[in-house]
C-alpha cells in the first residue's frame, strides 16, 4: 500500500508516520506540510492512499485534490482534529476521515478497509491484502442544528436516495445527507448492508420477512413494520446474504 501523508502539523505527521510504520504492507512514497506540495507528489508518484489534512497553509486537502485531478486519484483519508470537518470530507468522497489525536485501533480499523477496498480494485496481490475482508464505516457525520452528530451505522435501519442526497431512516428518525447511494454504499460493509433497489440500501440485521411479489421483485419487512421493496434486479444481492 503506497502512502502520502500530508499534514502541517509536525508532531501530529510523526505519530500517524510513526503507527504506519508498523504495519508491513505500507510504504510511506511521501510526506509534506502542506497542499501545493501534496498536489505534486500526487500528481509525480503512485499513491494508492492519500492522508490528507484538511487545513492547511496555502491549499487544504480538498484543494490538494482538485489540482491533482487529472492523475488516478488515490483513496482519501481525511485527518483533521474538528469534527465539524468531518461532514466536508464525507462529502468529498473521503474513503474514511481521522480525527485528531490518532488512536491505534481507529486507524487499524481504517486499514482494514483499505486493505480489502484495494483488494477488490486489484492493486495488491499480497496475501494479506487478498484475506483482508473490509470493516464497516463506524460513523457517519451528519449536520444538525448547527452541530456535527456522528450517527453510527449500526443504529440506520434504511437508506433511501434522493437526488444526489440521502435518507438515513434510524429508530423512526430522518436524517439527510448530501451524498450518491453509489459513494455510499461502498463505504458501508456488505455483511451488513445490501442494496435491494436503485434508490435502497437496507440493513440486513433488520430484516423480519422477505415476501414474493410481481415480476420477479420482492417485499422486505423489517422488524419495525417498514415495507421496502428489493427490486429483480438486485434480487441476487439478498440471495448472497440468504446464503
Amino acid at each position: 500500500m503506497r502512502v502520502l501523508i500530508a499534514d502541517d502539523e509536525r508532531l501530529a505527521r510523526q505519530r500517524l508516520l510513526s503507527l504506519l510504520e508498523k504495519e508491513e504492507d505500507v510504504q510511506i512514497v511521501g510526506e509534506c506540510s502542506d497542499g501545493a506540495a501534496a498536489a505534486e507528489m500526487l500528481k509525480s508518484r503512485p499513491v494508492d492512499v492519500a492522508f490528507l489534512d484538511i487545513e492547511m497553509p496555502g491549499q487544504n486537502g480538498l484543494e490538494a485534490l482538485g489540482m491533482a485531478s487529472e492523475t488516478k486519484q488515490p483513496l482519501v483519508v481525511f485527518i483533521t482534529a474538528f469534527e465539524q470537518y468531518a461532514v466536508r470530507a464525507f462529502e468529498a468522497n473521503a474513503f474514511d476521515y481521522l480525527l485528531k489525536p490518532y488512536r491505534e485501533d481507529r486507524l487499524r480499523n481504517t486499514l482494514s478497509r483499505l486493505r480489502g477496498h484495494l483488494a477488490l480494485l486489484g492493486k495488491q496481490a499480497s496475501p494479506a491484502m487478498r484475506d483482508a475482508s473490509p470493516a464497516d464505516v463506524e460513523r457517519i457525520p451528519i449536520k444538525s442544528n448547527g452541530r456535527i452528530l456522528l450517527l453510527k451505522t449500526d443504529e440506520i435501519d434504511w437508506i433511501e436516495a434522493e437526488h444526489n442526497y440521502v435518507r438515513l431512516h434510524t429508530k423512526g428518525v430522518t436524517h439527510m445527507i448530501r451524498e450518491t447511494m453509489s459513494a455510499l454504499e461502498a463505504k458501508l460493509n456488505p455483511r451488513h448492508f445490501r442494496r435491494i433497489h436503485r434508490s435502497t440500501i437496507v440493513n440486513v440485521d433488520r430484516i423480519k420477512e422477505i415476501q414474493p411479489w410481481f415480476r420477479g421483485d420482492a417485499i422486505v419487512v423489517l422488524n419495525n413494520g417498514q415495507k421496502l421493496t428489493a427490486s429483480r434486479n438486485f434480487r441476487d444481492r439478498l440471495s448472497e446474504w440468504l446464503g
